[in-house]
């Protein structure tokens, strides 16, 4: 019996846990600053819940899910960086 199972299952809970941790950052979140990194990070651990299923369910497409979730979540934080620090997105 390998080992692989259960620890995909810890990395699971603990990536859970602090993707809960990241949307009370979010919602509570004094800034926009702060809010702005939280999602960013949400992004972060949404990715890397996608690859650990993607192992635990040996499934090759939710590796392709988590390079779109990557690829949204890097435009998104920087449209809303570039919005919050200039006030408009396009030029």
């Amino acid at each position: 019996m390998t080992i692989l199972p259960y620890a995909l299952l810890i990395c699971l809970g603990a990536v859970t846990i602090s993707m809960f941790l990241c949307l009370a950052r979010l919602v509570i979140g004094p800034s926009i600053v702060d809010r702005l990194l939280a999602l960013d990070t949400l992004f972060l651990n949404a990715t890397c819940l996608v690859v650990i299923l993607g192992i635990y369910w040996a499934s090759t497409f939710m590796f392709e899910g988590a390079l779109l979730v990557a690829m949204l979540g890097f435009v998104s934080t920087a449209a809303l960086a570039r919005y919050f620090t200039t006030g408009h997105v396009i030029d």
